[in-house]
């Protein structure tokens, strides 16, 4: 069991992790040994996760989430495998972890009459001198 709150952790059943070649710069090394590491996650498996920790571990997850209920983090910043896997996995705690916290609920407010009648004072003070700049008229 990977820890990721005290009341919550993710069953081990549940990751699948692949090495693939990493892209960019790494000359010869880069073509020769496969250092990245993609980790998948399943949400439907034996980890036990409330339905709104899921539901917003869905949403947060994004592109990420594959139409089977996976989360696929990939993770190549690193030049060894452990490194990378590390990475992966800390990512993906981090992930869950996010979506473990609720959400604090907006409370509707009303901006207050005094600070509407100082918008409005200004735009009347802000109209009047740009009409002081204008030339008089009738004097051409």
């Amino acid at each position: 069991m990977i820890p990721v709150t005290p009341l919550l952790a993710l069953d081990e059943r549940d990751l699948d992790e692949r090495f693939i070649r990493a892209a960019g710069p790494g000359g010869q090394n880069v073509n020769k040994v496969s250092t990245a590491v993609e980790l998948r996650f399943r949400l439907g498996g034996y980890t036990m996760l409330p339905d709104d920790v899921r539901a917003r571990l869905e949403t947060l997850a994004g592109r990420r989430l594959t139409l089977d209920g996976e989360i696929v983090i990939r993770a190549d910043e690193h030049r060894t495998q452990e490194r990378n896997r590390e990475a992966a996995l800390a990512r993906l705690v981090a992930l869950v972890e996010q979506a473990s916290h609720r959400p604090k609920p907006r409370h509707k407010t009303r901006v207050p009459r005094a600070e509407k009648q100082r918008r409005v004072d200004h735009k009347v003070r802000r109209g009047n001198v740009k009409a002081q700049r204008a030339r008089p008229r009738g004097e051409e």
